[in-house]
């Protein structure tokens, strides 16, 4: 009777353990796997976007606009078909550098549609689509200031808070044992403008978006841009970590770049003068995952 006793309350206790177990798996399923869901009981689809991340992400007359949210619209389009949706109502929720996998993390948006570098540890808390674009981080700079890693040290740097180019500053400064003063600013506009006044003898940023910020300075500014790249990231859209979800979006973007798209995006989101490089129509081919 001892035994018999032992063994009903020892297959009470793994019953009990898996009950509770299954208990506490389920809420985080359902809130993980819920997205696709969401999307088809509201009709809407929330993209979160910058307003400081040109080209990728910004307003142009009041609406978002760039080469992310373009990207995020087009993925949108795909899940309306895919879901057979009569409508798909795109909304706009706008976040900072330093608030975006918050926004994602919290369920305030379904897609991170800015200039976003997909990492190791920002997968701990949300996942990514496949690359959608890849650039690097560079330096602008007044005249005679550091164009190189070997020139930065003494100098007062600025760099974009909440983000893998200052992770990368950080870095690059430690390994080759260099001492700079790294001024965190909290948009690129302040970080140019300390540039301007000489508060700054260099800015450290995503190269795309410094090339365009110069683009739309006024004729005769003497900053200038470092001719190499100091980091090479891959952008990709961020999203909740929900498995049906993401592969949805990948589908989206690989038939879309399967058939052109990217390249389409590019020339509709960047510069006129701008062309789609050598390493952004390979990145076009070796995304478009197939079926």
């Amino acid at each position: 009777m001892v035994g018999m006793g032992w063994l009903g309350v020892s297959a009470k206790l793994r019953w009990g353990g898996a009950w509770l177990a299954a208990c506490a798996i389920w809420p985080a399923a359902a809130q993980a796997d819920g997205t696709l869901d969401r999307i088809k009981e509201t009709g809407e689809i929330r993209l979160a976007y910058r307003t400081d991340a040109s080209p990728f992400s910004y307003e142009l007359d009041g609406k978002p606009s760039g080469y992310s949210v373009n990207l995020c619209l087009e993925v949108a389009k795909r899940l309306k078909e895919e879901l057979n949706l009569a409508q798909l109502a795109a909304s706009f929720v706008k976040v900072t550098a330093e608030s975006r996998f918050d926004a994602i993390v919290e369920g305030q948006a379904d897609l991170l549609c800015e200039a976003t570098t997909a990492t190791l540890s920002r997968r701990e808390k949300v996942d990514f689509s496949i690359y959608t674009f890849v650039s690097g981080a560079s330096l602008v700079i007044r005249p005679g200031g550091p164009t190189s890693v070997d020139t930065l040290a003494g100098h007062k740097i600025g760099v974009l808070g909440g983000t893998t180019t200052l992770q990368a500053l950080d870095e690059t400064l430690r390994e080759n044992a260099i001492t700079a003063d790294v001024i965190v600013v909290k948009t690129h506009d302040e970080g140019f403008e300390q540039l301007e006044k000489g508060d700054i003898t260099a800015y450290f940023g995503d190269r795309t978006i410094l090339e365009d910020r110069l683009r739309r300075i006024p004729s005769g500014t003497e900053l200038l841009l470092a001719d190499n790249y100091l980091t090479i990231q891959p952008y990709a859209l961020a999203m909740p970590i929900d498995h049906e979800f993401r592969l949805a979006v990948d589908r989206s973007l690989s038939h879309l770049f399967r058939t052109g798209g990217l390249i389409k995006v590019v020339r509709q989101s960047f510069d006129p003068n701008a062309k789609p490089s050598d390493l952004i129509k390979m990145l076009s081919r070796v995304s478009g995952l197939p079926d």
